[in-house]
């Protein structure tokens, strides 16, 4: 009170003597200091003005909570309770203008109690808290919506661990700290736009802005170094010098967006302000947006900007995004190759080095060297003379034979290039080795060449359990599209084996749902993380569910029918992974298991299955924006152990059984028109199967065929509307399922690795094939001779003794035999053997390792 009486008298500015650091500091000592707030005598204060402070210091506006401040203070919490609740009733309360002169009093009195030294303690303290609370913040997820702007919001979903854990799931919670931090940047944000306890003004070209030292520094290592020098216990009067920065080179709009970002931890982003935010973001040392303009960047990436995303975060030295830029340029070539103008600037090496990549995503090597010509024909002078360096970086000899003979061994460039015309004899060298393989079986093993190795797959089909052999299988293999080669994966289930099943992707996650191990209908789910090569049990299902059908919409998992052993049903469950909850839906309209699902435009489609008397044609589909089944024209055959996709706008359903055979026929529903059509039939009748996507491919891969398991593989090309042969799974199975995963950071876990001997493997197989029909044709001939024989002998007569006879007889063999020798020569030379006519005709009508290692139908 002494104190108190004594300062009365200085009347000193607020803005020249105190600063809101430290104001705010105190505010946060007086609550932080013994007894804490849940133990403090709140009788004890009195409000200054018009509200309930109980209430605020209750529930939202404890600063402590704001910004996890601990700071020493010596003053008697009794004597400084009142004080405490007019500065909180002051720093809060600007939104009362009735009250606004009392206010501005009321902190006068309290900032002329303490000494400027006690001031400059307060400092440090709360710079560094703010910084921490700054970091926590910068934690928390970001929302950018559609309009631009970066929201803050709270995590209510469930971690990953803790779904995985059905054991310790709890309700979500909402945190307290992250609530009351909100609402203490937007108290901040308030006084810095009324321009109250602002001790700072940060100026740029054409605008100037009123802040906080210590927001400004808290946030940003230039504002701080600016404010402070380069310490933090820098002495108050020189730090009082440092109240004015200029930027120059800034514009007003983007000092705004950063000052916003200080304060409230988000601001506007949009592509027209993105660049320059970023840039300006970099230069004050604000990381967290720095952050966010990245992951704007990453997140607007189209074939037609990301050649120049890649540029500008290499020349700002932003190597994740870089990456990120990079690897959709490698994903999605053949877009990029079409429509982006950028990457015909690239310099040589940049150019090469995206060409040259094993990651590039292209099945067919004639875009490459398309590209390639369509970059030099950008500055032909200049760039001609690269064309044998470039040749290196394609794969020539998985080519199609006629754009290798048309476009690159008769092209202008090539002829005029020296250096080209080895390139082309290797190329001829590698082609000749695969036509003819086996005219030295004994020679050394082949090696594939680097112009012949295939590239990597940026998706992978799983093929999860299934039923062989009378039991259930664990196994789990994957497709390397590109190598065409099956890979045995040792990750299987630790939970058992399960057939019947279904499965969903959603990530890099596998969702195996319900299923049969032989003995027990399965209501359980488990989830493989093909990162993590792990499995987790999840939320079990309503029901039991074998011969389920499984589709994924939006994020959710639909469980769809089944049998759960007594019964077959017409129920659906709906799973949210982000709460690990299953819920259940509108039913079917028909009791289906065994049917196939799948989703397309929205809507996911049921289709076929069995009754529990006869398999079905009909198929409906589901909307959940209205929760309604909706039945759609039957297909044309009837399908239990079906499976369809939806593929280029289209349902396409294929196999099954009809409750008499297996099938081999397919057929694809048009929604626009309400139409089935049926497309080519496969090479293999098959129920029960997998059918996937990838490569703009259709692949059909194991099932039953009526009298044993399978492993055939094929593939529906929808260009010719033909099924090509594929290589075969190593397990023959059924009742399994087959899942596309793109883009696994560990993809190389699960392809062929050994490429280079996959000419060695191809050599063994065709000589193989060779012999086989060798030996066919070997049999043939001597069939054939024996049949000559016989009708030779025919002319041989035993019976004729006369000398004329017999020479009549001896002109007749004569005339016969001139007149056979050409029929049996010409079958002679159809029976002969002539592997080189035959492999030249079979590798012109595919490429070795560019997409698949199949051959057409005969």
């Amino acid at each position: 009170q002494q104190q108190q009486q004594q300062q009365q008298s200085l009347n000193t500015n607020l803005e020249d003597n105190n600063c809101a650091s430290t104001l705010i500091g105190q505010c946060m000592e007086a609550l932080n200091n013994e007894p804490q707030i849940d133990e403090f005598t709140l009788d004890s204060f009195q409000p200054g003005l018009d509200c309930n402070l109980e209430e605020l210091i209750r529930q939202e506006m404890s600063i402590d909570g704001m910004l996890d401040i601990n700071i020493p203070f010596t003053a008697d919490p009794t004597s400084v309770a009142n004080d405490t609740a007019n500065l909180v009733n002051s720093a809060l309360g600007v939104a009362n203008n009735a009250h606004q002169q009392q206010q501005q009093q009321q902190l006068n009195q309290l900032q002329a109690q303490l000494p400027q030294q006690q001031q400059q303690q307060l400092m440090p303290s709360l710079l560094n808290s703010i910084a921490s609370n700054n970091n926590n913040n910068n934690n928390n997820n970001q929302h950018i919506h559609d309009e631009g702007v970066v929201m803050p919001e709270i995590d209510h979903e469930m971690d990953d661990d803790d779904v995985d854990d059905p054991l310790t799931l709890s309700a979500p919670k909402r945190s307290l700290n992250a609530t009351m931090s909100d609402h203490a940047l937007n108290t901040l944000n308030e006084l810095r736009r009324n321009n109250l306890l602002c001790d700072a003004v940060v100026s740029v070209s054409d605008a100037s802005f009123n802040v906080h030292r210590a927001i400004m520094s808290a946030c940003s290592s230039y504002f701080r170094a600016q404010f402070t020098g380069f310490n933090s216990t820098i002495s108050p009067s020189k730090s009082d010098e440092n109240r004015s920065v200029h930027i120059p080179g800034m514009s007003g709009a983007i000092m705004e967006q950063l000052i916003q970002y200080a304060y409230l931890r988000k601001c506007t982003i949009n592509a027209e302000n993105v660049h320059e935010l970023l840039i300006s973001a970099d230069y004050v040392g604000m990381i967290g947006l720095v952050t966010l303009c990245k992951q704007h960047l990453a997140a607007m990436l189209t074939p037609e900007n990301c050649v120049s995303i890649m540029g500008f975060a290499r020349f700002r030295f932003l190597d994740d995004l870089y990456a990120k830029a990079r690897n959709y340029l490698l994903r999605y070539f053949i877009e990029v190759a079409a429509k982006n103008k950028d990457i015909l600037e690239m310099g040589l090496k940049d150019f090469y080095d995206i060409i040259s990549d094993d990651e590039l995503n292209t099945r067919e090597e004639d875009h490459v060297w398309k590209l390639c010509i369509k970059w030099i024909d950008h500055d032909p002078e200049n760039r001609k003379q690269y064309v044998a360096q470039l040749m290196q970086g394609v794969r020539l000899g998985l080519m199609t034979p006629k754009c290798f003979m048309d476009e690159v061994k008769e092209h202008p460039y090539v002829l005029q290039c020296d250096d080209a015309k080895p390139l082309i004899v290797e190329t001829f060298k590698f082609i000749s080795n695969l036509y003819v393989p086996f005219r030295m079986p004994f020679s050394k093993k082949l090696t594939t060449p680097p112009l012949a190795m295939p590239r990597l797959p940026h998706e992978v089909i799983f093929a999860i359990g299934g039923w062989s052999g009378g039991t259930s299988k664990g196994c789990i293999e994957t497709y390397d599209t590109r190598a065409d080669r099956w890979v045995n994966i040792p990750a299987e289930d630790p939970a058992g084996p399960r057939a019947y099943h279904g499965t969903a992707v959603i990530g890099y996650k596998i969702y195996s749902i319900g299923g049969y191990d032989g003995v027990e209908y399965f209501n359980t789910c488990r989830v493989f993380d093909a990162v993590r090569k792990n499995w987790k049990e999840i939320a079990p299902m309503h029901c039991r569910r074998c011969y389920v059908s499984v589709a994924e919409l939006n994020g959710l998992i639909y469980a769809i029918g089944g049998y759960d052993g007594h019964n077959r049903l017409n129920t659906v469950e709906r799973y949210n992974p982000k709460t690990n909850q299953w819920t259940v839906i509108t039913p079917m309209n028909m009791q289906r298991s065994d049917a196939s699902a799948c989703t397309l435009k929205g809507k996911i489609y049921a289709t076929g299955g069995f009754n529990g008397q006869e398999c079905l044609d009909s198929a409906e589909y589901y909307d959940p924006g209205n929760n309604i089944w909706t039945r759609i024209p039957n297909m044309n055959h009837r399908r239990s152990g079906v499976s369809c996709v939806a593929f280029r706008g289209q349902l396409y359903v294929i196999g099954g059984f009809n409750g008499t055979a297996r099938l081999s026929t397919g057929e694809r529903y048009d929604p626009d028109t309400q139409t089935w059509s049926f497309i080519r039939e496969m090479n293999h009748s098959r129920s029960n199967f997998g059918l996937e996507i990838i490569d703009d491919m259709i692949f059909a891969i194991g099932g039953f065929n009526g009298v044993s398991t399978i492993s055939h593989t094929e593939c529906y090309v929808a260009e010719t509307d033909e099924w090509m042969e594929a290589t075969d799974m190593n397990v023959v199975r059924s009742a399994l399922t087959a899942n596309n995963v793109a883009g696994l950071p560990n993809k190389r876990d699960y392809i062929h690795k050994e490429r280079h001997r996959l000419m060695e493997e191809r050599r063994q197989r065709l000589l193989a094939s060779a012999m086989a029909r060798d030996a066919e044709t070997i049999s043939m001939s001597n069939a054939s001779v024996e049949a000559q024989d016989a009708a030779m002998d025919d002319y041989d007569s035993p019976n004729e003794d006369d000398d004329a006879d017999d020479e009549e007889d001896g002109a007749g063999i004569v005339i016969a035999a001139a007149a056979l020798a050409p029929v049996i020569e010409d079958r002679h030379e159809d029976l002969r053997p002539d592997p080189n006519r035959r492999f030249r005709v079979q590798l012109r009508a595919q490429r070795f390792g560019s997409h698949h290692e199949i051959r057409r139908r005969a």
